[in-house]
């Protein structure tokens, strides 16, 4: 055989080697936000389980659901920040129940307490509501806004976008806020956090730090295992949208 054509066989060989070694990992960069719909939920399942393991009392469903809804969120142009903030409404108020994770890195940045509406029950969330006047918690996907001073101090405005769940929660007001009833002290004297009028009321201790890392255009999710709001929400339940598909909506991602 001659050298020339040892030297093609060679360089044949290379190429096919790297494109082998590569396209796993240009497969796993591009089909986040090329194929939401279908390949998210086989590649969040590890993500999943990275969460859970650093927030355990926060159910799978309740993280598989916010970081579906997130690629969904994602997908539609409304967020290109790697956070989910997850709420899980169905664990009781003294329990640690809102982690903040990097879904690029599965790394949960805070994990703590965090009270619900006078409106939706003593210890237990069990009921929710989107009407003014109800001093209760509202369930779905929501992005956040900005931040301001107001009666609570340092706060942080919310976008619902769950038009029939959370879709009044900027006119009523729901915004995240510390709270003096909020902490583990609290909790152990009476057994359960004390209660907002519908709003995502934090610890004094950590509140500045979550809202400072999750303002301006993240995705929250208030998790409950209600079925009409897990069937019917765009971003539970939307089919795969196109990398190329405008967007769908009017609220987009605000520094």
């Amino acid at each position: 055989m001659s050298d020339a054509r040892r030297s093609t066989i060679a360089l044949r060989r290379a190429r096919a080697l790297r494109s082998a070694t590569l396209a796993p990992v240009a497969i796993f960069l591009a089909a986040p936000w090329a194929h939401a719909g279908s390949w998210a939920a086989v590649a969040s399942q590890p993500l999943t389980e990275t969460i859970h393991a650093q927030a355990p009392n926060i159910s799978i469903r309740a993280i598989s659901t916010a970081v579906d809804a997130y690629w969904h969120a994602r997908q539609r142009h409304l967020t290109d920040k790697p956070l989910v903030t997850i709420v899980d409404y169905s664990l009781p108020s003294n329990r640690r129940r809102l982690a903040v994770a990097d879904v690029q890195t599965g790394k949960v940045l805070f994990y703590t307490y965090v009270a619900h509406g006078k409106g939706s029950g003593l210890k237990y969330a069990t009921r929710f509501s989107n009407r003014p006047g109800t001093d209760a918690s509202s369930l779905g996907v929501y992005l956040t806004g900005n931040t301001y001073y107001g009666d609570h101090g340092y706060s942080l405005r919310v976008h619902g976008l769950d038009p029939e769940f959370n879709g009044a929660a900027y006119s009523r007001d729901i915004v995240m806020h510390s709270a003096w009833y909020v902490s583990k002290t609290f909790a152990q004297d009476h057994g359960r956090m004390g209660r907002s009028w519908g709003c995502f009321a934090v610890s004094r201790k950590v509140e500045s730090a979550i809202v400072n890392l999750i303002r301006g255009g993240t995705v929250l999710v208030g998790y409950y295992p209600d079925p009409k709001w897990l069937h019917s929400s765009r971003f539970l339940n939307a089919p795969a949208l196109d990398a190329s598909s405008p967007k769908t909506s009017g609220l987009k991602a605000s520094g």
